[in-house]
């Protein structure tokens, strides 16, 4: 997200999906932590984790980027980071301090804080790297990153009578063909785009030089 919005942006989503998340963690642990199957926000967090992977290799073509229908820069890094932190060591961290704690709130406030800063020094660090880093690569680091932390999460949450050799062959094959395919649809659209810059750049070229001649 830093590589493709401002960086006050991407603060204030991580804020408001931080304050979502932690918010709802800061309840569960004061009122209903004995009713929610831990293990099962695990399992479904995992495979979020693993569909953000997917969707990360996606890039938007000229003709999409110009709808103007998506969420918005804010609302889709708040949401993006409220789903991408369900589950993660970090709410079920702010579940357990704010069970035991007779000021919840102040846990909250404290673990929003301490989530924005660590973000900010991520922000900074891709911005940076966005720079001099071409997009589609970039996108394949985070879909990796997203996948690895999916699949972690997956052998974590599943039980073990489950981990099949059998089940495992068919889930990886299948992501793998999922995977492929939109990376191959990366590379297509990432090449396209690039040859459309270096069309626009010849001719403008062309047309500084015939402009010198005449």
């Amino acid at each position: 997200f830093a590589t493709r919005y401002s960086f006050k942006k991407v603060l204030l989503g991580v804020f408001l999906g931080s304050l979502m998340n932690h918010g709802l963690a800061a309840l569960v642990g004061v009122y209903i932590s004995e009713h929610i199957p831990l293990n099962m926000i695990k399992l479904v967090t995992a495979i979020a984790f693993i569909g953000f992977g997917i969707w990360a290799l996606k890039i938007e073509e000229e003709e999409e980027a110009s709808k103007g229908y998506n969420l918005g820069a804010v609302l889709t890094v708040a949401m993006a980071f409220f789903i991408g932190e369900i589950g993660d060591k970090t709410q079920l961290t702010v579940i357990t301090l704010s069970s035991q704690s007779n000021y919840p709130l102040l846990v909250l406030v404290g673990t929003v804080f301490g989530m924005v800063a660590t973000s900010a020094i991520g922000v900074f660090f891709a911005i940076k790297l966005g720079r001099k880093i071409p997009e589609a690569t970039m996108k394949v680091i985070a879909a990796t990153i997203f996948i690895t932390f999916g699949l972690l999460g997956l052998r974590e949450a599943v039980n073990a009578e489950y981990l099949t050799y059998d089940n495992t062959a068919i889930f990886l094959i299948g992501l793998t063909i999922i995977v492929g395919w939109r990376l191959r649809r990366l590379l297509e659209l990432s090449s396209r785009q690039t040859a459309y810059k270096k069309v626009a750049v010849d001719l403008y070229l062309n047309t500084q030089r015939l402009q010198h001649s005449i």
